[in-house]
């Protein structure tokens, strides 16, 4: 998926092999250490070739192998989520600044002089959506409330499963942006319209349904409530756009999803449903949130006062600082 998104940007993209090996078993082991070698001498490689003047690293276990390779070399290592996972605190170790989302981070990190908060980064065009302009493309009506309810790029099986039942309950009240994924759409497609000729035509049109949606930003204009995981694009994109949210942690993600959501949870931001109860409360806390419009405008405010805006520009910065290079000469990029 990361080649595709990057490839579209016009930017030159080369893979790299690696593998985790945190809490791999001693079967695999030994093959994740020879492809994080394998990777090692490929980044080797590439720094011969693009022989860059700095570096930004974004964490996981794929950028390891770089991150040895090029301690020569000027890096920045960007945080997303709040709790940093082992990769990201074994890179801390060789780069030179690291960029966080939260000054919360900066308890994670035992050499403060490298650190500096400077937000997430939201993609350039994000804000060009209005709400009316949003509600234009799904084709909704500003007269009733949209929720937008989102799995991420390959989905969330619970909360897509939590989903399907409660529909036509939803669907007699507002309107629904289904962001399912990549990883269930066949089903949900054909649930979808199964569900779909079974309500009455006003109501079918209230329901759109998607499995990745490039203009990302109708999907957060358009909607009063949003209901997804907890990943880091959460403590970006929503303050963005000041959306209040219902947020499903991931079990199976450490804790690195619970945290972000605890996070906004404690700022009057968002709301937290583990995802063992989605099934039998979901239904009850969109309705009720959505009935609550106090609460919910005191959500918006909370999530707007937690944006950071040019935060995209300060990480820039501090790249341009690194390389040594006027921000007017602009920087080519390699990903």
């Amino acid at each position: 998926m990361e080649e595709t998104l990057v490839t579209r940007q016009e930017i030159p993209f080369r893979a790299i092999p690696a593998a985790g090996v945190h809490g791999v078993g001693l079967r695999k082991l030994p093959g994740n250490l020879w492809k994080l070698f394998r990777g090692f001498l490929d980044s080797l490689k590439i720094l011969r070739d693009f022989k860059p003047d700095a570096l930004l690293f974004t964490g996981g276990y794929v950028a390891f192998p770089m991150a040895v390779a090029a301690m020569r070399y000027p890096s920045l290592l960007y945080v997303p989520d709040i709790e940093p996972g082992l990769a990201i605190k074994a890179l801390a170790r060789f780069v030179d600044r690291i960029a966080l989302t939260t000054e919360t981070s900066a308890a994670y990190f035992p050499n403060q002089e490298k650190l500096r908060v400077t937000g997430y980064p939201v993609r350039k065009g994000l804000t060009a959506w209005s709400k009316q302009d949003a509600l234009d493309y799904f084709g909704f009506t500003p007269n009733l409330p949209v929720l937008t309810v989102a799995g991420g790029s390959k989905g969330a099986r619970s909360i897509n499963t939590a989903l399907m039942p409660i529909l036509p309950h939803l669907l007699e009240k507002m309107q629904v942006i289904h962001l399912a994924g990549h990883l269930d759409w066949d089903i949900i497609e054909t649930n979808a319209q199964a569900l779909i000729r079974t309500l009455p035509p006003e109501q079918a049109k209230r329901y759109q349904a998607f499995p990745y949606l490039h203009e990302m930003g109708a999907a957060l204009a358009a909607p009063d409530l949003i209901v997804s995981r907890a990943g880091a694009s959460t403590l970006g994109e929503y303050p963005l756009f000041g959306l209040p949210a219902l947020l499903v942690p991931y079990p199976h993600a450490w804790r690195y999803q619970k945290v972000n959501a605890a996070f906004l949870e404690d700022r009057g931001a968002a709301e937290i449903l583990e995802d063992e109860n989605l099934e039998t409360d979901l239904l009850d806390r969109i309705q009720m949130l959505m009935a609550d419009k106090e609460k919910l405008s005191y959500m918006k405010r909370a999530m707007a006062a937690l944006a950071t805006p040019e935060a995209a520009r300060e990480i820039a910065a501090m790249i341009y600082d690194l390389a040594d290079v006027p921000e007017s000469e602009g920087i080519s990029w390699s990903a």
